[in-house]
């Protein structure tokens, strides 16, 4: 067999094979589309079913947005009726008020005719009044002789006379019922602050009696040929008087710092027994440093038991030294204490901040305790102090102005002023010298003295009244009057006391007849 027979041989195989393999896939062709015609035909009816039950729940959606669309349309549509009600009703008002006012603006115009009618009526009947007081005035100068403007000059002194009487009189009824009504107000409050503050008893303030057990510690405290004593006084600055009185040294020294240091330096030495120059340097230096730190914790305990916070370490230092001083007898500490507390229980009764007035009351006396003696008043001493050291503008005003010296600025100053001069006015308080008393009482007496008509003067009750004698021919009922305020005026600002003085001015006639 030749190359081209087999090429056919094998090309009839193939042709065979391609044809059997045609006829089978035109056979798996027909299964699979009459497969494909019973899943399309399932499918539709699938369709149609999911269709009509979507069309349904549609329906049924639109169904219920329709009912609840009408049913918010109905809302809508009765708020907006009743909107409408309520404006109606506004616009019938405002019609009714536009009414009232259209009403009143023609009662007010008619009233206002009546009233132009009536003032044209007033300025004729005042030109008539006017010409008829003309000649009246021009008959009156005619048959007076005087000329009106001479007459007015006569009426007006007249006048002035007949008031100057009148206002004095009027003038005394009312600081006779102010007295009645401010000073009983004021006395009630002053009663009430002193009446619950307690009070305190003077001090010596020169002198401290140092007690001993014997002689023997007597001498000893001497020392050979007195080094001793002198040694001590050189350390303290103290005078220390030795003389026959038992069992008793004295100490005078008008710094009370000192005194109390000397004092305990003495305890402590006679304590030990051991008593020489060395010893009692040592002991002094011990006693200052233990005593200003008793000061300082004096001071804290005293802002502690006032309620008083936030006061700087010097001038709690400041308080503390006042233990050791005194004015006029009266410890000074205890008489800021007192202050302080009348000047708290006071600005409570007059509605102030009672703590703002307890701060200024205890520090109102601090110019007196510094370290260094500036040439300056205490008052005003005491506002720089407190002004440097950050205090509230009322308590420095109020230390400064307690005696005057500056003007007040608040209502704490002057009662700062009232609580000191309570405290330090008190019976029992203070001691006044007898000569400053006498020259009170005499200046007293002179001053009254000095006007016309006075014959005899008294200053009677330790100074607190003055009896005025004048002369019943150069001093009329009311001239007595006058003088009386007239001299408690110039005692009020030329005289410094405690308290006040009431001037009482006595005018009699006598008149006497002899029978024979």
């Amino acid at each position: 067999m030749d190359i081209v027979t087999i090429m056919i041989i094998v090309g009839a195989l193939i042709l065979g094979i391609v044809a059997g393999f045609i006829l089978a896939g035109s056979k798996i062709n027909a299964s699979a589309q009459k497969e494909k015609e019973n899943l399309i035909k399932e499918a539709e009816v699938k369709a149609e079913s999911v269709k009509q039950e979507k069309i349904l729940q549609a329906k049924e959606k639109f169904l219920q947005l329709k009912s609840e669309h009408d049913k918010s349309i109905q809302e809508k549509n009765a708020t907006i009726l009743q909107t409408e009600n309520k404006i109606k009703q506004k616009e019938g008002e405002i019609n009714k008020k536009i009414e009232d006012l259209n009403r009143k603006d023609k009662e007010a115009e008619t009233l206002k005719n009546q009233a132009n009618q009536q003032i044209d009526l007033y300025k004729h009947r005042l030109e008539e009044v006017e010409k008829g007081h003309r000649k009246q005035v021009e008959m009156l100068e005619k048959i007076s002789g005087l000329k009106a403007d001479d007459a007015k000059l006569q009426l007006v002194e007249s006048i002035k006379a007949e008031a100057k009487t009148q206002s004095m009189s009027y003038v005394k009824d009312i600081m006779d019922e102010a007295k009645l009504t401010a000073n009983k107000e004021a006395k009630k409050i002053v009663l009430q602050t002193i009446q619950r503050v307690a009070t305190e008893t003077a001090i010596e303030n020169s002198i401290s009696v140092f007690h001993i057990e014997g002689d023997e510690t007597k001498g000893r405290i001497i020392g050979r040929e007195g080094r001793n004593i002198r040694a001590l006084e050189a350390a303290t600055g103290v005078e220390i008087i030795v003389d026959d009185t038992p069992d008793a040294i004295t100490l005078s020294c008008f710094d009370s710092i000192r005194r109390e240091i000397c004092r305990l330096a003495l305890h402590q030495l006679v304590t030990d027994g051991r008593i020489h120059p060395a010893r009692i340097e040592e002991v002094v230096e011990k006693t200052k440093k233990m005593l200003e730190e008793e000061i300082i914790e004096t001071g804290k305990r005293t802002c502690i038991d006032l309620g008083i916070h936030g006061l700087h370490p010097e001038l709690i230092r400041m308080v503390g030294r006042m233990k050791y001083r005194s004015s006029y007898g009266q410890n000074l500490l205890q008489h800021s204490r007192e202050v302080a507390n009348l000047c708290a229980v006071m600005a409570s009764e007059m509605g102030l901040n009672p703590k703002v007035a307890k701060r200024a009351g205890l520090l109102h006396d601090i110019g007196k305790v510094p370290d260094s003696e500036p040439e300056l008043p205490h008052a005003l001493l005491g506002m720089k102090l407190a002004e440097q050291y950050k205090e509230k503008p009322e308590v420095v005003n109020a230390i400064g102005a307690h005696h005057d010296e500056i003007e007040m600025n608040t209502l704490y100053a002057p009662i700062i002023q009232v609580c000191d001069a309570i405290s330090g006015a008190r019976p029992g308080a203070r001691r006044e010298i007898a000569e400053q008393y006498m020259k009170r009482l005499k200046d007293l007496e002179a001053l009254a003295l000095s006007y016309d008509g006075v014959e005899k003067t008294y200053a009677i009750q330790a100074g607190r009244e003055v009896r005025v004698i004048v002369s019943s021919e150069k001093v009329t009922d009311g001239r007595a009057e006058e003088l009386a305020f007239e001299i408690s005026q110039r005692i009020q600002t030329e005289m410094t006391y405690p308290g006040q003085v009431k001037v009482t001015v006595i005018r009699e006639t006598r008149a006497t007849g002899y029978a024979k």
